[in-house]
């Protein structure tokens, strides 16, 4: 199908969506191109680069070809509004999740439920491997959120492994790529490499994230392909059980025999034991307006999606 101007500035608008996602721990931007219904081109542009590298050398480097290869409109619309996303939204997101984090989580919480049954909409007749496989995913999301960050070596070999994991979270529905590498002992580690320009820590993370990112699409566009259903059904149940990362009333773990508080680790908690804890606002009125206005972009975006399509 070709597109229009519109339809690129559409891309780019997921895009922005997809890089706010990835600044947010616990956020990931696969769920962002999921529900907003790029995400099988997004996997197959990924999986195509090696084939587009090989036609850029073998047409003795005719970049029409290798642009068309690559799918380099789309990918060039959507890495813009990733971009433009990370450099603009960054500071603003960290200052609200700071400030106002109830409603923000709250807002994440409602636009993830919504997009649960949006994802699951489309199988019309429900099979037992279907709602097999989808337990199966809310519990390995659930798991994942609830694993305690480890101590690990910060050899280059792990950092390549950690590189190669973290990107592929990155693109999975419902797992956010920094809470990965939270989890790996190597988050705070990575981005003291970003910022003191540790050029082999990051020449050595980047490699295995290209690496990583190019071979999971292949196996995640074949699951798409052959077991397209058992898989939406998995992914979304990765989806739900990692709300547990994003509810909004959280409070800080204490160390029972220190009484110290433990470093990257909170516990979920009702509104009323928050504001008995805090000492402060549980501001459930706020919360729920959010998680509406969550539910109500999903509906939007979806409507907005259909229309260009009959178009």
């Amino acid at each position: 199908m070709k597109r229009r101007l519109q339809d690129y500035m559409l891309v780019t608008l997921k895009g922005i969506g997809m890089g706010a996602a990835d600044v947010i721990p616990g956020v990931s931007g696969g769920t962002i191109a999921f529900i907003s219904g790029i995400y099988e081109e997004l996997l197959s542009s990924i999986k195509g680069l090696p084939e587009a590298l090989r036609v850029l050398v073998s047409s003795k480097f005719n970049l029409k070809l290798f642009w068309k290869a690559c799918n380099g409109n789309f990918m060039l619309a959507l890495l813009l509004g990733i971009g433009l996303s990370i450099v603009s939204l960054a500071k603003l997101m960290t200052y609200l999740l700071d400030t106002y984090p109830i409603p923000v989580w709250s807002f994440f919480f409602g636009l993830i439920l919504a997009s649960v049954w949006f994802v699951l909409r489309d199988i019309k007749k429900w099979k037992v491997s279907y709602f097999i496989s989808l337990i199966l995913g809310i519990a390995a999301g659930y798991l994942i959120t609830v694993i305690t960050p480890s101590e690990t070596p910060n050899a280059l070999w792990f950092i390549f492994l950690s590189g190669a994991i973290a990107i592929c979270a990155m693109i999975l529905p419902g797992i956010s790529g920094s809470f990965i590498l939270l989890l790996m002992g190597k988050y705070t580690y990575i981005l003291a490499a970003l910022t003191n320009f540790n050029i082999p820590v990051i020449l050595t993370f980047a490699a295995g994230a290209v690496i990583g990112i190019i071979s999971f699409s292949h196996f995640l566009s074949w699951l798409l392909k052959n077991y397209n259903f058992l898989t939406v059904s998995f992914l979304a149940g990765v989806m739900f059980g990692s709300l547990n990362k994003i509810w909004p009333w959280k409070v800080p773990k204490i160390d029972n025999q220190t009484g110290e508080i433990i470093s990257f680790s909170e516990k979920n908690v009702l509104p009323s034991t928050y504001s008995e804890i805090m000492d402060s606002s549980s501001h459930v009125l706020y919360a729920i307006v959010m998680v509406l206005v969550g539910f109500s972009i999903i509906f939007i975006i979806d409507m907005v999606a259909t229309k260009m399509k009959l178009k």
